[in-house]
């Protein structure tokens, strides 16, 4: 085959549009409105065909449109305005500004496989991605000093098609890196940056690119370059594709090459934050590198780094957790082993939930964990749900105290509010509103908005949406061959005066799509009520290898067609984030229906409610948070069946009894200028007690607060003097773990106000008084936190609920044993517990359980009952 030389012809921009370039190149158009505006008024038809891609629009309009755009003064001043808006947004100050200081280098690098900032750069799948995107803009409107940090894949995720007959099928489309707002980044030669990652028997090569989104620099990695192999330069082909040892590469690639791609443009991080497992293997690179630069032990580099890695985990389901088996490790680590100066069954131990279990595959997430600082799940729930879910890897500390926090998820408002509504809250809120996005008061002002326009905007919006589904629907049956006998059908697909609904997400077992579908009879009846009819637009993916998950979507097109219900029930293909918007927007109820506890989140209905979409929905992940009878609904109980089948009825039943009782009737009760009245008020309510939580800008600044920049401080601490606290923190650890097993707690008295005859009955508000004997072995008070240990009794005896109290040392024997004391005011009624612990102690550890040892007192202690006063 002949060598070709490949190069790109472009137009050429007159001098007065070279402004468009700036803000094409800048992902800030994206959550600015008006920036698409202008680049709709260069070409209307091409913008729609270059699905909004500014790159993409400037590289194929014509000369001849670009030459006579130059010439109008109208354009020219919406541009000049445009590029304004942008350098002051950059220049600007804003609240994590001065977290700055004098450098310009970010200290934060946030870690993430996907990242979903606009549907012209497909680099996402879902949730976790799109979570990604709305971080970054956050942290750029906050003025975070973050980079994050990913892959840049060659084909993305698959775009979905649906046969006739309802089957998935994928194919997958190649990235035009040259129409996509990024930049290749070169050395002070020009050349193209390349980083260096070692793969069994070989050296690959990634260069590196980068986007800016606002205030914040994105670096993708990319190995599809001449000096790889073909199998290697199919690293970067697609996003959740191809084979285990593919997966490996990939997430080799995201830790170690993201790391050392940073420190290639000049950028150390102090803070690493890993947005989910797939990165986690840079918390091995960062010992590697400082062990390389420093005299220094592994135990030792593991205390300095760690200190500044955060780990957020998202599901606890399975399947998105991802493990490796030994042999695996072994190809791809076994010359890494001997770098860090460690054993192979040590470092397989970092992965394993059971460390001397040979057989136990290297689990990701289990990384992550035991080299963070910081871990969370994604809501409250999820943190508790995580915290059971690992607790093993701490197995004598109380399950409340895992170390796993919760930070709930948040969406970016101002990339998915409609821009209709979001100039409602500007004549209403005022024109910094967006500046006050997690501020409740500002939320306040949507009871101003008159009820008329408030629902103008509305169905305006649902207009959109059926003319939307409407080109969607002719496009997929001109694709099908169906159009041509179907054409009658389109004009008929939904009606805006109708109760619509929205369900579109990942299409995944225990999101359960096809709960409505259980009674077939009913869910007719609910679609084809004469008066109050309902209909149902839905959207989603399953993974290619998710037959179940492609079965649930080929049963609701299915049962669409066997019951001629196409005009009220509508599946669209290929959902995306343009499609989300659209929906989002415009739908009446956002349906979810998990199977509870496993979303660990979901962002889709906080989306929807911003736009006045009301929520329907399972009490799990966020909405466990979010739920409140004035903004929405629930369905089912808040707890937890064994038998999946049993809640799956239960829960069908609570989402029937609540939609035929509650929310058709509210829907449809109309006031006598035709409004319905009190669903418009259930609307606002549903924005103004969503939206200042759960918004990214709220997320991104209890990330700050909460980890970033405690853990910015932990990293210094550790690092300074030449890393001397990290090395003290290190041989403090070896200590305690070599003499623990000389710790005990004995002769515990507990002395209470009794009350009455039984001394076992005290009073709410009474004193207790703890005491114990603890044989320190060579250990001193110092090492140690002796604690009283109160919490609910259940019928088992087990504690639950409970709170540490530190108790004092009082005095010291000879024989190594130290008498320590502490008083406890009883503050709640109830069958209550105590128990003594000691605990390691040093002012360096991030909390008492990070080394997973606590020794109990070995018999039980006096459990008084209080009652109220």
């Amino acid at each position: 085959m002949q060598k070709v030389h490949s190069f790109t012809v472009l137009p050429t921009l007159p001098e007065a549009l070279k402004d468009l370039q700036t803000i094409a190149g800048n992902m800030f158009w994206c959550w600015n409105p008006e920036y698409s505006r202008i680049f709709q008024r260069i070409d209307a038809k091409l913008w729609e065909q270059t699905g909004h891609n500014p790159i993409k629009l400037l590289n194929t309009v014509s000369q001849e449109k670009l030459d006579k755009l130059a010439e109008n003064q109208g354009f020219i001043a919406s541009l000049s305005k445009a590029v304004d808006k942008l350098n002051t947004y950059l220049r600007s100050k804003a609240p994590y500004d001065y977290y700055r200081g004098d450098s310009d280098n970010p200290v934060i690098a946030y870690f993430s496989a996907e990242f979903g900032l606009h549907g012209s750069l497909p680099l996402y799948a879902g949730g976790l991605g799109i979570l990604a995107g709305d971080h970054l803009k956050s942290a750029s409107d906050l003025a975070l000093p973050l980079v994050g940090v990913g892959l840049l894949y060659q084909k993305g995720y698959f775009r979905q098609t649906l046969n006739i007959d309802g089957l998935q099928q994928e194919k997958y489309a190649e990235n035009e890196f040259h129409n996509m707002a990024m930049e290749l980044v070169r050395d002070d030669s020009g050349q193209p940056l390349r980083i260096l990652v070692e793969y069994p028997g070989r050296i690959v090569q990634a260069q590196i690119w980068r986007t800016r989104v606002g205030r914040i620099d994105l670096y993708l990695l990319d190995t599809n370059i001449d000096e790889n192999s073909s199998a290697d330069r199919m690293t970067t082909a697609m996003l959740y594709g191809g084979d285990i040892e593919l997966r490996i590469r990939q997430e080799i690639l995201l830790g170690i090459g993201g790391l050392r791609a940073l420190h290639a443009v000049g950028i150390d991080p102090i803070v690493c934050h890993m947005n989910e497992g797939h990165a986690a293997f840079l918390s091995l690179e960062r010992i590697l590198r400082l062990k390389q630069q420093s005299d220094i032990s592994f135990e030792e580099a593991v205390e300095a780094t760690r200190a500044g890695n955060i780990f957020t985990v998202h599901t606890p389901v399975k399947a998105g957790n991802d493990e490796f088996s030994p042999e695996i490790i072994d190809k791809y680590f076994g010359d890494y082993y001997h770098r860090l100066g460690m054993s192979r069954e040590y470092f397989l131990s970092l992965g394993r939930v059971f460390s001397d279990d040979p057989t136990e595959t290297f689990k990701m997430p289990v990384l992550a964990l035991r080299l963070s600082a910081c871990s969370n799940g994604v809501s409250k729930l999820h943190g508790e749900v995580s915290r059971n879910m690992w607790s093993c890897l701490w197995p004598a500390v109380p399950v409340d105290e895992v170390p796993i926090d919760s930070i709930t998820n948040g969406v970016h408002i101002k990339s998915w509010v409609s821009e209709e509504l979001g100039t409602l809250y500007e004549k209403y809120f005022g024109l910094s509103w967006a500046d006050g996005i997690a501020d409740a008061s500002v939320w306040e002002h949507i009871d101003e908005i008159p009820d008329e326009e408030f629902w103008r905007t509305h169905l305006h919006a649902k207009d959109h949406l059926i003319a939307f589904v409407r080109q969607r629907a002719k496009r997929q049956m001109q694709r099908q061959g169906t159009y041509h006998s179907q054409d009658h059908e389109v004009e008929n697909l939904l009606n805006p005066e109708i109760l619509t609904i929205g369900f579109a997400r990942r299409f995944a077992t225990y999101k359960r799509g096809d709960l409505l579908l259980r009674d077939p009879e009913r869910l007719i009846k609910l679609l084809t009520d004469p008066e109050k009819p309902v209909q149902i637009i839905f959207a989603g993916k399953a993974h290619p290898r998710d037959r179940e998950g492609k079965q649930i979507i080929q049963n609701i097109i299915r049962f669409a067609a066997e019951h001629n219900l196409q005009n009220r029930l509508v599946f669209l293909e290929d959902y995306d984030m343009s499609i989300a918007k659209v929906l989002v927007r415009a739908v009446d109820i956002w349906l979810n229906n998990p199977r509870r506890p496993l979303e660990a989140s979901g962002t889709s209905g906080m989306k929807a409610a911003i736009n006045g979409a009301i929520n329907l929905s399972v009490k799990d992940g966020w909405w466990c948070e979010g739920y409140h009878p004035d903004c929405g609904w629930s369905i089912g109980a808040d707890s937890v069946h064994e038998k999946a089948e049993y809640q799956d009825l239960a829960d069908f039943n609570s989402l029937f009894r609540v939609l035929e009782n509650e929310v058709v009737p509210l829907y449809y009760r109309r006031s006598h200028d035709n409004l319905p009245r009190g669903w418009i008020h259930k609307m606002k309510n549903s924005i103004k007690l969503i939206a200042p939580v759960f918004n990214t800008d709220r997320m991104v600044g209890e990330y700050a607060e909460k980890f970033y920049i405690p853990s910015v401080a932990r990293w210094r601490r550790l690092n300074d003097n030449n890393l001397q606290a990290a090395r003290e923190l290190a041989q403090w650890k070896q200590k305690i773990h070599e003499y623990w097993s000389q710790v005990s707690v004995n002769d515990v008295e507990i002395h209470h106000e009794p009350k009455g005859n039984n001394g076992d009955t005290i009073e709410v508000g009474s004193r207790i008084e703890v005491s114990a004997k603890v044989d320190m072995g060579v250990l001193s008070p110092e090492d140690v936190r002796v604690q009283a240990y109160m919490g609910e009794l259940g019928a088992w005896e087990n504690m639950k609920k409970g709170r540490a109290f530190d108790m004092q040392p009082e005095k010291s024997g000879s024989n190594g044993q130290c008498l320590f004391t502490g008083k406890i005011r009883c503050q709640k009624a109830g069958k209550q517990g105590i128990a003594v612990r000691v605990v390691p102690y040093h002012r360096n550890l991030v909390n008492t359980a990070e080394m997973s040892l606590v020794h109990w007192e070995k018999h039980n202690t006096l459990k008084p009952v209080t009652t109220p006063s």
